[in-house]
């Protein structure tokens, strides 16, 4: 019986996928785990993999087409089976890891001379066609030989902390403003639009604001990076400790939907990534139970994931408080977004010296510190919860050896 090839739910605000690239044609025998389709979902390009072996029967959307989360997309069978809807059964295309074609048009698959098109990202295929350059000639990094970005930048020569320039859309004059360009947004930055709307309107937060006195934080990093290369960032503290306030106020660690609290089990932190022209959020999964190193090198393997667009949606999903740092870019404090369905998400500004009363001498002196900023959904957290959570989180940071045990 023919296997109906569907169009999964690969992250909890997934509504809908858009078909990149197929990587298979009708006609075309597939083994179990063979790459079938690349999917552009709100967080993320992933490449999907058969769970079945079979002959493709029938590709049922086509390149560029945005398919709603369960509708079909493909059909696998046996050899001189034939399509019936009253025999169709139902699978999801397994695990993340490419795109598919409707039936008729799978040429999109060969480039004129018939050599098959090279695995990229989507932001890869557009850098490269404005750059000129030539995918087939690229030694690609990622998954499976995957061209990213990066690849593309190295081929051109271009600087690896430039930012590839993208075309503009046709001027249009406007009156005394002059010329102006359109610039759609991509289908992330799309999501990101709608859901941060989202939050403003119907989330009622409120802040909360703390100064964390991080000398002897400062001084311990230091000791670490004798022992520790590389050592772990002011960021890799900060979620350790938040994963360890989670686990002491569950409150925090909970979600408000359809007018009830619903607290998790897991402490998952999501850790803010400024992407190419997006921004992401991979997930440090039980992030309450790793030492502060093992939170280090796996938030750099996903900040590096993300950035070169080789992050899954799974990677991207899961998250039950967010953590987003700003310091980097010199910002003091800011107010952060509240990620819905999540009760609140903490905001980091830059480490700095300042004027500070030392609390043993009473004396002035000047210390790094640095700002938190903890945005609350007022429906789950009263202020009086949220100032016991965000003052521990300052407590650990400011008696850092007890996040070392």
């Amino acid at each position: 019986m023919a296997l109906e090839i569907i169009m999964p739910r690969l992250s909890d605000s997934m509504e809908e996928g858009t078909i990149v690239q197929w990587l298979v044609r009708a006609g075309d025998h597939v083994g179990e785990g063979q790459p079938l389709v690349e999917v552009e979902t709100d967080k993320a390009s992933v490449v999907y993999e058969a769970q079945t072996a079979g002959l493709v029967l029938e590709l049922r959307a086509a390149e560029g087409e945005t398919v709603r989360v369960g509708a079909p997309i493909a059909f696998i069978g046996a050899p001189g089976e034939r399509v019936a809807s009253e025999t169709r059964e139902t699978v999801g295309v397994g695990i993340p890891s490419g795109g598919v074609v409707a039936e008729g048009r799978s040429e999109n698959l060969h480039r004129g001379d018939g050599v098959p098109r090279p695995k990229a990202s989507p932001l890869a295929r557009r850098i490269a066609a404005e750059r000129g350059v030539d995918l087939s000639a690229v030694t690609g990094s990622g998954p499976q030989g995957r061209v990213t970005r990066a690849d593309v930048d190295r081929a051109a020569g271009a600087e690896q902390s430039g930012i590839a320039a993208v075309a503009p859309a046709p001027a249009a004059t406007n009156g005394a403003k002059g010329a102006s360009s359109v610039h759609p947004l991509s289908r992330s930055q799309q999501t990101i639009a709608r859901r941060m709307a989202e939050s403003r309107a119907t989330v009622p937060d409120i802040e909360l604001r703390a100064e964390v006195q991080a000398h002897k934080l400062a001084d311990l990093r230091e000791r670490l990076r004798e022992v520790t290369d590389p050592a772990p960032s002011l960021n890799d503290f900060i979620v350790r400790a938040a994963a360890l306030a989670l686990r002491a106020f569950p409150r925090v660690n909970a979600a408000y939907r359809d007018g009830a609290v619903e607290t998790f089990e897991r402490v998952n932190v999501g850790v803010a990534v400024a992407a190419e022209e997006t921004l992401l959020v991979p997930t440090v999964f039980d992030a309450d139970s790793k030492a502060v190193a093992e939170i280090a090198q796996v938030a750099r393997t996903l900040a590096a994931r993300a950035r070169d667009g080789s992050i899954t949606p799974a990677e991207l999903s899961g998250a039950t408080f967010t953590v987003s740092n700003l310091g980097m870019f010199g910002i003091d404090s800011f107010s952060a977004v509240i990620n819905p369905p999540q009760s609140a998400i903490l905001a980091v500004g830059a480490m700095r010296p300042r004027a500070v009363v030392d609390q043993e001498s009473g004396e002035i002196v000047a210390r790094p510190t640095f700002q938190l900023t903890l945005a609350c959904d007022h429906r789950v957290l009263y202020g009086a919860d949220g100032a016991r959570f965000l003052t521990y989180v300052r407590e650990l940071l400011e008696r850092p050896l007890s996040l070392l045990v």
